[in-house]
């Protein structure tokens, strides 16, 4: 807005003059008419008192009135127009935006009156549409309007605050709305002590503000050229007007007539607003000054690179990372292929620009490439004691699997180094594989790097992306180098069990190449894309079970098997690793919580009996958490954990100690599962005699339904020569059932066992003390060997068991157990099941 788009006060005199003679007569006229009118006008009415008089103003936005004075003649009757924002003073000028579509009947009606005046109301946050006569208040300002234009959707004036209104009463109560109103006086003394001391505060609080927003200044001059300063009304309006209080604030210094009383209002919003402007202003004087800062630090870096260039004492940024390249290869023995690449990649890289792409993706190509340890190794301490020593103080128990260890440490003694190896560590969840390769690790010396395969679906995991794909990375052996920095470190494939396969490709065959000794020496992987010797790396996988391993995968590995503790191991385990790592992580010692030995015999036996220690280690914790709940609540220096009161803290036993089964028919075999050894009770019973036939129950797979079949045809056929009635099954209807129906079970191994019980059934006999036994059986009446010696042994011990019969394949297998196993137990082998039925029966 232009200085000229407004005329000074006293160069329209004899306008207003001319204007004021017309308003009268017109007002005079309205009066008259409104004293019988209805509440509201008429619609004739209304355009009769809109087209008293036309000149002086059209919708065409061409302006043809200027600023006029506020003390001239103002009309009885004004259009009203609301306001949202915040209240207009009179003091003010300054344009207006309105919505044309609603308020455009209105602003032509403002435009067809001799005075172009409107009431500006202030109605808050009751919105535009639907307003009410309550939802105006009481005071608003009449405003002159100046240069209407319309554009588009909006309309647009400049607005001139005249004077303070009083709604006397309502003409119409729907846009456009119209009221007759009144124009107070505002009672002021400006001689009075106390209203120029206000004023001069008030005056004082301009002038700060002036310096902080020259936009204040600007608002200023309008109003200088319109009021004098030493007028105290005009003053304190203008002064409400720059602040930014909120609308109601406002308006009640709007609605405030006495100009002492508005004045004690204005000025603490005043002082407020220099506040805010302080503060902002220094808030900008911050930034400008840190910005300031950091431009002048900018410049006076470049400068000093261009310096320091031009006298050759420094480089650029490209220079550096070739440079910092470069540095990294010194103390390695890069192979000549590699060397080659990597050459070929630095020259690429300075002459591409740092901003190119191309640029970004070569340098993290090179910093992959110089961060592999090439040709750097660590010493392996192939000492025999020192190995026995960490497997020893790492773990109670697994004698076997040591010896494999001590055997596998002293054969690399021999070669010099045990790289090249891969070692599959096979056993249920818990038994200690992931620790038992740590120890491996620390044993020689060498550094360990774990990650899991399991659920891995994308090959791109192993042999990595080829760099043409966004995101590209190295394969994870790749990774492991990098975070090990060393060529011979020992790489644990956690979970090979459970690879995963998809579209993607088989990470089980990518496997393949890294596990190969003949193969690994050459291992290429895709981001890299040069030729990487894995031969002295030794790997060291994870398994549950080697039924989901493929065969070729299988075949690369040197197996180790893990097969679950004893009760006597668990116990072991538990004083020396779990109970004490516990109480250390909660900061507690073995005064304050005593667990007696028996109490953790009855947890290993009651609650944990699986094959791993992973259950127990829950139940020593939960033991540890109650405790510490009573020596806070109860005050006590020390809670003691006994068979007595072990049930306060653990509950009820999961485990009840198993009952073997006896009678007619009732046989004890052993199982193995992912999860140990377990005792397989077998039951055999005649239902009735009206004709033969055979039922099998206990959810039995395939294999297992198989042999209860053979078992089934070779006691048919076999009855008088083990001493029972040949025409027994003639006419009996047999019902075999393996109890825990829920319990999908399955394998080859329960052959002897179904052919025992249904020969105990045709003998009437039953089998009077603790015996078990496995072995799979052919129609011939041969018993072929079975797996899971170790483990179908233990649990036989678990359950008070110490007379087995075993394959006299397994023979072997048997007289590998550790002594521990066998104390105690008659173990009897056989060949044919003659040999079974000579022990069982005799």
């Amino acid at each position: 807005m232009s200085d000229q788009d407004f005329n000074h006060p006293h160069d329209t005199d004899e306008h207003d003059r001319h204007t004021r003679d017309r308003d009268d007569s017109t007002d005079q006229d309205n009066t008259g008419q409104a004293n019988d009118a209805p509440e509201w006008l008429a619609e004739e009415e209304t355009s009769a008192y809109e087209a008293s008089s036309s000149e002086g103003f059209r919708s065409d936005g061409e302006e043809v009135n200027s600023l006029i004075s506020a003390s001239d003649a103002l009309p009885e009757r004004i259009y009203l127009l609301p306001i949202h924002n915040r209240p207009f003073f009179p003091a003010q000028v300054q344009p207006l935006v309105i919505n044309r579509e609603r308020w455009e009947e209105t602003m032509r009606r403002v435009g067809n009156t001799p005075h172009h005046t409107i009431g500006v109301a202030f109605v808050g946050e009751a919105g535009l549409d639907g307003l009410s006569e309550d939802d105006f208040p009481e005071v608003g300002t009449a405003v002159k309007v100046h240069k209407l234009k319309s554009e588009d959707e909006q309309v647009q004036f400049i607005a001139q605050g005249l004077q303070r209104f009083k709604i006397q009463r309502w003409l119409s109560r729907t846009p456009p709305y119209l009221v007759e109103v009144s124009y107070p006086k505002e009672p002021v003394d400006a001689e009075n002590e106390e209203t120029r001391a206000y004023a001069m505060a008030i005056i004082n609080g301009i002038k700060e503000l002036l310096p902080i927003n020259p936009l204040y200044g600007e608002e200023l001059k309008h109003y200088l050229n319109r009021f004098s300063p030493n007028q105290p009304g005009p003053l304190t309006d203008f002064a409400a007007a720059i602040t930014s209080a909120k609308g109601p604030e406002l308006q009640d210094v709007l609605a405030t007539l006495p100009v002492s009383e508005r004045m004690q209002k204005v000025l603490p919003l005043l002082r407020k607003e220099i506040d805010v402007a302080q503060l902002q202003s220094e808030i900008s004087e911050q930034v400008n000054a840190q910005m300031q800062e950091r431009q002048r630090e900018f410049f006076l870096r470049e400068q000093l690179k261009v310096i320091q260039r031009e006298l050759g004492i420094s480089k650029d940024d490209r220079e550096n990372d070739v440079d910092t390249f470069r540095a990294r290869l010194e103390h390695l023995t890069v192979p000549e292929r590699v060397q080659e690449r990597i050459d070929d990649e630095l020259n690429k890289l300075s002459v591409l620009e740092t901003g190119s792409p191309e640029y970004g993706t070569t340098r993290n190509y090179l910093d992959w490439l110089t961060c592999l340890p090439w040709g750097v190794t660590s010493d392996d301490k192939l000492d025999l004691s020192h190995a026995r020593t960490v497997l020893d103080r790492d773990h109670d128990g697994l004698k076997d699997v040591k010896e494999r260890i001590i055997e596998f440490l002293a054969e690399g003694t021999f070669k010099g180094d045990v790289g090249g190896s891969m070692v599959l560590l096979v056993g249920p969840p818990g038994v200690g594989k992931t620790s038992v390769g740590r120890s491996i690790a620390e044993a020689l010396g060498r550094e360990f790097y774990r990650f899991s395969v399991g659920g891995m679906r994308d090959e791109a995991e192993i042999k990595g992306h080829r760099r043409t794909y966004i995101g590209a990375m190295p394969g994870k052996l790749v990774q492991a180098f990098k975070d090990v920095a060393v060529e011979n470190p020992v790489i644990m494939l956690d979970e090979i069990d459970k690879l995963g396969q998809s579209y993607q490709g088989d990470p089980a065959s990518a496997l393949l190449e890294v596990l190969d000794p003949e193969q690994n020496v050459d291992f290429l992987d895709h981001y890299l894309d040069v030729r990487m010797d894995l031969s002295k790396v030794l790997f060291v996988c994870t398994a549950n079970t080697l039924d989901s391993i493929p065969g070729p995968l299988l075949d690369r590995m040197e197996q180790i098997r893990l097969s679950g503790y004893i009760a006597e191991e668990k116990v072991a385990i538990a004083k020396h690793h779990l109970w004490p790592k516990l109480l250390k992580r909660d900061n507690l010692n073995k005064k304050r919580i005593n667990l007696t030995d028996a109490a953790l015999r009855q947890v290993i036996e009651g609650y944990a009996r699986e094959a791993g220690v992973r259950q127990l280690e829950k139940q020593l914790h939960r033991i540890v958490r109650k405790a510490a709940v009573k020596l806070l609540e109860n005050d006590q220096q020390s809670v003691k954990v006994s068979i007595n009161n072990l049930e306060e803290f653990l509950g009820a036993p999961i485990f009840r100690k198993e009952k073997v089964l006896k009678g007619e028919g009732v046989v004890t075999g052993l199982a193995w599962t992912s999860m140990g050894g377990a005792t397989l009770p077998i039951e055999a019973t005649k239902v009735h005699s009206l004709d033969r036939g055979f039922k099998l129950t206990g959810k039995l797979g395939d294999v297992m339904q198989e042999s209860a079949n053979i078992a089934y045809s070779y006691t048919l056929g076999h009855l008088q020569a083990h001493g029972a009635d040949a025409d027994f099954f003639d006419s009996a209807f047999v019902h075999l059932h393996v109890p825990e129906g829920a319990t999908p079970k399955d394998g080859p191994s329960a052959g002897v066992s179904m052919t025992t019980a249904l020969l105990s059934l045709a003998r009437h006999q039953s089998i009077n003390r603790p015996l078990a036994m496995t072995g799979e059986l052919t129609l011939t009446g041969q018993v072929l060997p079975v797996g899971g010696i170790r483990e179908k042994v233990i649990a036989a011990r678990r359950s008070d068991i110490f007379e087995v019969i075993l394959p006299e394949a397994n023979r072997r297998d048997y007289a590998e157990l550790p002594d521990y196993i066998t104390d105690g137990v008659t173990v009897h082998f056989a060949e044919h099941y003659q040999d079974v039925a000579d022990v069982v029966f005799g």
